[in-house]
């Protein structure tokens, strides 16, 4: 029995298992949809695509830098428990890799890579991955620099992925220093880089805020409004303190009493060198995945009525 494209878009409709494979299960059934249906199920594809509809939140979110390309990516899985396994591990790992080596534009781009040491794809090695494992396991994002010097930091095991991008001269070592900087990030998570990258919105924003709070204070009230746009100007300089990173107070104060832009500064001339920093990615795993609510008692509480009631 023949099938066509529009047959295969169905199967897919049905399955949300990929394209190539719904091919592959019409082939392999001449064109029957039951049979191509029961095909996906027995090499346990169709059982993967209906663990993809549950939430992944957890996961890890991993900085490396390979061949001198530094990638930074996250992962998630639906729990810490399976995050932590080397299984997951080693496929993160390797997902790492792939973005180094063959750069894909986006993560639809990346599924569709040739995984290591593998003729699979990297959408088919997710898909052993979330038999193997037991769970919904998703790609989220990734970033990549392939210039300058990059320096990764994993925090907690997974929690927060940064990758640290340094213009560096003088033939010195910068990995101590973008170190500590993606430490910074990681504590302090800073919504710009630098001053110079707040939009001109956001500083008028905050001098109307600081008007503001002046006009509804009985000692700065009856002051002129020069006086008041004055006085507003010069509490810039603590805004983007709050806000910029090379504007920030260094965290490591052991280290360096200053900026982190003097830190690094400092720690480059100490080096006989110079570093200028270039741009960093920041992922915290899960962020912005709403995340199912457990309600463990109650879960407990169903299961004994179910059982009374039988």
């Amino acid at each position: 029995m023949a099938f066509t494209a529009q047959d295969v878009k169905k199967l897919r409709e049905m399955t949300n298992v990929g394209m190539m494979d719904c091919k592959k299960a019409l082939t392999a059934t001449e064109g029957d949809m039951d049979k191509a249906i029961d095909w996906l199920r027995e090499k346990g594809l169709a059982k993967a695509a209906k663990k993809a509809d549950r939430v992944a939140a957890e996961g890890v979110a991993y900085a490396t830098v390979v061949d001198g390309i530094g990638v930074v990516i996250e992962v998630n899985s639906e729990t810490d428990f399976a995050a932590k396994t080397d299984a997951f591990m080693d496929l993160v790992k390797n997902l790492a890799v792939v973005v180094a080596t063959e750069n894909p534009a986006d993560v639809e781009a990346l599924k569709a890579c040739k995984y290591p040491n593998s003729n699979l794809t990297v959408t088919e090695i997710m898909q052993e991955k979330v038999m193997s494992i037991g769970e919904n396991m998703q790609i989220r994002r990734f970033a990549r620099f392939a210039d300058n010097v990059s320096v990764p930091y994993v925090h907690a095991g997974g929690t927060h992925g940064v990758l640290v991008n340094l213009a560096v001269e003088g033939g010195i070592d910068a990995t101590e220093i973008g170190k500590n900087v993606a430490m910074q990030i990681a504590a302090m998570s800073p919504k710009y880089w630098d001053k110079s990258l707040v939009p001109q919105a956001d500083v008028d924003h905050e001098l109307s805020v600081q008007v503001a709070l002046m006009d509804n204070d009985p000692k700065m009230a009856s002051k002129p409004a020069q006086i008041k746009e004055k006085i507003a100007a010069g509490k810039i300089a603590a805004f983007y303190k709050e806000l910029c990173l090379l504007q920030q107070e260094f965290v490591r104060s052991d280290l360096f009493q200053g900026t982190v832009e003097g830190y690094i500064a400092d720690a480059a001339k100490k080096l006989g060198g110079s570093v200028k920093f270039v741009d960093a990615v920041h992922f915290v795993k899960g962020e912005g995945i709403e995340k199912k609510e457990e309600n463990f008692a109650a879960e407990v509480a169903a299961q004994i009525n179910g059982a009374a009631a039988k």
